[in-house]
């Protein structure tokens, strides 16, 4: 490298760079092992869209909206008929009374949700806590930011270590991230969790950045914001948005609700950075959010906790050690008794299937130290996804079967 050159970009550079280092291997091996399986015709389950159709009300909604020529930008911080549905949703589902004018920010999806977000307040120095397994964005936006990412555990199995997060924080903390329902582990946060949580950051003058994607996917337990608990909604900044619940991944509708004082910066962040979401998608969103009932989100439910037991049972007969996610789609799996490969190269063997043998499929999943600071924590672990129909299901798990033999 030019030594001369890379001393003359600006700061930002150097983040950028930083961040480019951070998620270098997680975020090409992701896109790698969707390669991986559209080359080798595997079945596809590392990658998290649905297989499935979208509700046909939003799609009719989408089409209406385009005809209607809903096709110029909307407001910059989102169509208003969408942040009136937002802010009744928060108000019927949690209790939450939200401004819709001041308080709703609609984005082009979660995950620039949460780049505008940390954008708008973390200073360059600043530490984040982050609590892994993660998602694999969270570390560079807030390297992208100037901070620096101060990782945590969170295991599936055992209670969140509260002294560990009191001992993290330093005079350089700014916020923490919560992600619950967890990619990649279906972790569900309880109450005395999050209450502790609360705790930590009304002691330190902490904010609270919670990605609430999967919200509406919590099998064991229940959903709770923590902006509910008390002294928490003037510190909490939400993310969530339409992409798994209504199952458009692609359409890349997200939202941040967040109090005023803060709003503000965010849609700053937000008009520089894509202007709007797409405006009749937000349109056909909106519908989604005012029609669909009760009953909607529990279909949704039982239809997604019938393909994590389908998955669940087809890994554990194939030889994988797992146990069942309390939220979200995904499983993760440790197959330590089936292989002593890397994670990367067990993974894309398995998507790759068997050379020659006529009628067996790769099944694709993603490596598991995609989702830790320490790659050797996940060297034993992949991620799969059960966002699909059931007949794909099935076919894993008998493709798993076979490659596994």
């Amino acid at each position: 490298m030019n030594t001369t050159m890379q001393s003359s970009r600006p700061e930002t550079g150097r983040h950028l760079l930083a961040a480019q280092r951070t998620i270098g291997f997680t975020e090409s091996v992701i896109r790698e092992m969707t390669r991986v399986a559209h080359e080798a015709n595997a079945l596809n389950l590392a990658q998290g869209f649905p297989d499935f159709d979208a509700p046909e009300v939003l799609k009719e909604a989408a089409c209406a909206a385009i005809r209607a020529n809903v096709n110029q930008y909307a407001v910059t911080w989102g169509a208003p008929r969408l942040r009136r549905a937002l802010a009744a949703k928060y108000a019927r589902d949690y209790g939450i009374e939200v401004d819709e004018a001041r308080e709703v920010t609609v984005t082009c999806g979660a995950t620039e949700a949460m780049a505008s977000t940390l954008l708008a307040v973390i200073d360059p120095g600043d530490e984040v806590l982050i609590f892994e397994p993660f998602y694999e964005n969270y570390g560079p936006d807030a390297v992208l930011c100037g901070a620096k990412p101060v990782w945590l555990r969170l295991d599936h199995d055992s209670p969140l270590d509260l002294d560990a997060v009191r001992g993290a924080v330093t005079p350089r903390t700014r916020a923490i991230v919560i992600n619950t329902p967890n990619n990649p582990t279906g972790r569900v946060l309880a109450l005395a969790e999050l209450e502790g949580l609360a705790a930590i950051c009304i002691e330190h003058d902490l904010l609270a950045i919670t990605d609430e994607i999967y919200e509406h996917l919590v099998y064991e337990g229940r959903h709770i914001p923590i902006s509910t608990l008390p002294g928490m909604r003037e510190r909490t900044i939400t993310i969530s948005g339409a992409s798994k619940t209504y199952s458009v991944t692609g359409w890349r509708i997200g939202w941040i609700v967040a109090p005023a004082a803060l709003t503000g910066a965010i849609r700053k962040v937000h008009d520089f950075l894509t202007v709007g979401a797409p405006a009749p998608l937000q349109e056909a969103c909106a519908t989604a959010v005012e029609s669909l009932g009760p009953e909607y989100y529990t279909a949704l439910l039982a239809g997604y906790r019938e393909r994590r037991d389908v998955l669940y049972r087809a890994l554990s007969d194939a030889g994988f050690h797992c146990t069942p996610p309390a939220g979200a789609y995904y499983i993760m799996a440790d197959f330590s008794t089936l292989s002593d490969e890397p994670d990367d190269v067990f993974a894309r063997r398995l998507a790759r299937g068997v050379d020659g043998v006529r009628g067996v499929r790769g099944v694709a999943a993603v490596p598991g130290s995609s989702f830790f600071q320490d790659p050797a924590e996940g060297r034993q672990l992949v991620r799969f996804a059960f966002c699909k129909r059931l007949p794909t299901l099935h076919e894993a798990a008998a493709q798993l079967t076979q490659l596994l033999r």
